[in-house]
């Protein structure tokens, strides 16, 4: 599998966290951090060198090959207190919706509340609890369903307007957002901080309940169910409490969603990890099954460099990660079908010390 992945494709991305690299403290934030980093950044002027070399041209997949074994020992993960590598899919979701409320496009998508405070580091916003001051006692933050119920209305929170209320959740539970607006223009949205209730996948309930055949579940499914019967899927989506808040960047057209890195994010190649066990801007080779056709397809072989630029509050355990796949339905319908075990071979610069693994 490594021979025949075009390892140029990685190139890029690795390169592009380099500048994040760049600003990252050593001796901040997972243990990880602490040894990595460093061997990261001269990997990374290893990669600038290259591309000055190539005077600035993107490198062939041979050279680029040549460049992560040179820099970098590969060594599996394998977890002593879980099942094998686990992998999962996300996406960019891509909506329409009005710059101004109106009967078509009636649920607002919420700025962050300037009386949230979060109990986690910012470093760390997609975990951890979130209170608000109420006299002199700090309480719990608004849930899902007070908040749709108006408990932030009036505030001028108020960013864009969707269509339905499923068109909010998909891109709370994915992080970002492509919204066609009614006047023409597209508007980004990025994830910015949640309520601090935890990530209920509303997924396992309906399996739980036998709506949905283990099997067929799939983000499509949970569409269909909730755009099916609206009263249910409005209490199913309200037994997950959590709150995604956002905020409008100004990225190219072209771009990914920015990551939790800080850059952009790359279709196929970029991955969401647990930043406390893993450092950004880690490569990683995958080698998986999976339906990359879409939900319900014939899974194919997956065997992938990839670059550690996002993280997610789901995203648990050393040989965990979420593959990018991209924006838009066909992107949502195959991220939205992956649920399957995979092997992690975890690339480490030859300046760290060695981790410990199985080589």
């Amino acid at each position: 599998g490594w021979a025949e992945d075009p390892a140029a494709a990685a190139f890029g991305p690795f390169l592009a966290s380099c500048g994040a690299l760049a600003q990252t403290p050593a001796e901040v934030g997972p243990t990880s951090n602490a040894t990595l980093v460093p061997g990261l950044r001269q990997a990374c002027r290893a990669a600038q060198a290259v591309t000055r070399a190539l005077d600035g041209r993107p490198p062939s997949d041979p050279v680029a090959r040549l460049f992560f074994a040179a820099n970098f020992r590969a060594y599996r993960i394998v977890p002593q207190t879980q099942p094998p590598g686990f992998l999962t899919g996300y996406y960019e979701v891509e909506v329409d919706g009005s710059p101004v409320k109106t009967e078509a496009f009636p649920v607002p998508v919420y700025a962050r509340p300037p009386d949230l405070i979060p109990t986690a580091p910012p470093s760390d916003s997609n975990r951890g609890g979130a209170q608000r001051r109420v006299g002199d006692a700090l309480v719990p933050y608004h849930d899902r369903a007070a908040i749709e119920d108006g408990a932030l209305a009036g505030q001028g929170l108020e960013i864009v307007y969707l269509a339905h209320p499923v068109d909010l959740f998909f891109m709370q539970i994915q992080g970002s957002g492509r919204i066609r607006l009614t006047d023409g223009r597209v508007l980004r949205l990025n994830y910015d901080g949640h309520n601090g209730y935890p990530y209920l996948p509303v997924g396992r309930l309906l399996i739980q309940r036998g709506l949905v055949p283990r099997a067929e579940m799939s983000m499509d499914r949970i569409r269909a169910f909730i755009e099916g019967d609206p009263a249910a899927g409005r209490a199913l989506m309200r037994e997950n409490r959590s709150f995604v808040f956002f905020k409008a960047v100004d990225l190219p057209a072209d771009a990914g969603p920015l990551g939790a890195q800080g850059v952009p994010l790359t279709t196929d190649r970029s991955i969401a990890i647990d930043r406390h066990i893993h450092a950004y801007g880690t490569p990683f080779f995958l080698a998986a099954d999976l339906p990359l056709n879409g939900a319900g397809a014939p899974d194919v072989p997956l065997r992938r460099l990839m670059i550690a630029q996002d993280t997610g509050s789901a995203i648990v355990g050393p040989a965990r990660a979420d593959l990018y796949f991209g924006a838009g339905p066909v992107a949502g319908s195959i991220s939205g079908g992956i649920r399957h075990p995979g092997t992690f071979t975890l690339l480490v610069p030859r300046f760290s010390p060695a981790p410990g693994a199985r080589p």
